[in-house]
């Protein structure tokens, strides 16, 4: 889905207050052309190489895979990316105080749901801080736009590929 990155630098573009100028020329296009690639990106008519990826990364001061996110720009696509969590990973959809919630069921020995909790445990004391002005928005966004770079309670570990053989097995 080619619209997703897109969107995702235009999101951070703007978050920054850049021009698609001003991200094109960082990046090392010509003056004269640099807005027009940089609407290609973010309309999906081009779709970025991971180099580039990795430059737009760094000049939006994100992390790299904060671009690269799956379909859920329709609530369809959302509901299959959750779908593909509960599978995968053991999100659950729960019932708390009378409204739906998702929560990380956790098995012995399944790696995976232990370390999607960890994230969410991690998550979860940053947006506590921010709840009790412990911590700025900014601060709040820059760990989660950087994630794991900031992430002070766990060792980073890989996260399995992206390929769909690579989700069946365990």
């Amino acid at each position: 889905y080619f619209m997703a990155i897109g969107e995702r630098i235009r999101f951070f573009r703007n978050l920054r207050g850049m021009t698609q100028k001003y991200l094109g020329m960082r990046l090392g296009f010509p003056e004269r052309s640099a807005d027009v690639r940089l609407a290609q990106y973010e309309t999906g008519t081009r779709t970025p190489k991971a180099d580039l990826t990795e430059g737009l990364a760094y000049i939006l001061d994100v992390s790299p895979q904060a671009l690269d996110v799956p379909d859920i720009d329709t609530y369809i696509g959302l509901a299959h990316t959750m779908f593909t969590l509960e599978d995968v990973y053991g999100l659950k959809v729960k019932e708390a105080d009378g409204k739906a919630c998702l929560q990380v069921e956790v098995k012995p020995g399944d790696r995976r749901a232990e370390e999607l909790s960890k994230i969410l445990k991690a998550w979860r004391e940053q947006a506590a801080k921010l709840e009790a002005g412990e911590i700025t928005k900014e601060d709040y966004d820059k760990w989660r736009y950087n994630y794991p770079k900031y992430d002070t309670t766990q060792r980073w570990v890989k996260v399995p590929s992206k390929r769909i053989d690579d989700l069946f097995q365990r």
